[in-house]
C-alpha cells in the first residue's frame, strides 16, 4: 500500500494515545515483536506502552514533512518530523522519526520505530 494519508492516520494514532495516555490503544498499534531505537537504547512493546501507565507523556504534536517509502507488499515505512511538548514542559522538542508498519493478519501493525533528534549534528 501506497498511500501517505493511511500510514500519518496509523501513526497519529500513536501519538493520541501518548497524547490521551491510553495504554491499551498504544499496546493495540504495536506488534508483539516491536523494537523502538532511541538515543537511550532498545524499547520493546512493554516498554513503549509502559511509558504512559501513569498518564498522557505529551501535551501536543505536530508531524511535518513526512516520506512514505514502500518496502514490498505488506509494509512501508513512514518518516517524518515531529514537533512536540512534553505533559508538563513549556519548551517545543523536534525529532526525525522512522517508522515501519506491517500488515499481519489483516491489521497494520507498528513494528519498528526510531527516533532521532534534530539537536544531532548532520551525517558525514
Amino acid at each position: 500500500m501506497n498511500d501517505l494519508d493511511f500510514f500519518l492516520s496509523l501513526e497519529t494514532q500513536v501519538w493520541e494515545a501518548l497524547v490521551a495516555g491510553d495504554a491499551a490503544a498504544d499496546e493495540a498499534l504495536l506488534a508483539e515483536d516491536f523494537l523502538g531505537v532511541y538515543s537511550t537504547g532498545y524499547a520493546e512493546r512493554a516498554c513503549h506502552v509502559d511509558q504512559i501507565s501513569d498518564g498522557p507523556t505529551v501535551e501536543l504534536y505536530e508531524i511535518s514533512a513526512p516520506r512514505l517509502v514502500p518496502l514490498g507488499p505488506g509494509r512501508a515505512l513512514l518518516a517524518y518530523r515531529a514537533d512536540y511538548i512534553r505533559k508538563g514542559a513549556d519548551t517545543s522538542e523536534a525529532m526525525y522519526v522512522s517508522s515501519i508498519w506491517e500488515e499481519r493478519g489483516g491489521r497494520w501493525l507498528n513494528t519498528f520505530s526510531q527516533d532521532s533528534s534534530t539537536d544531532d549534528p548532520a551525517p558525514v
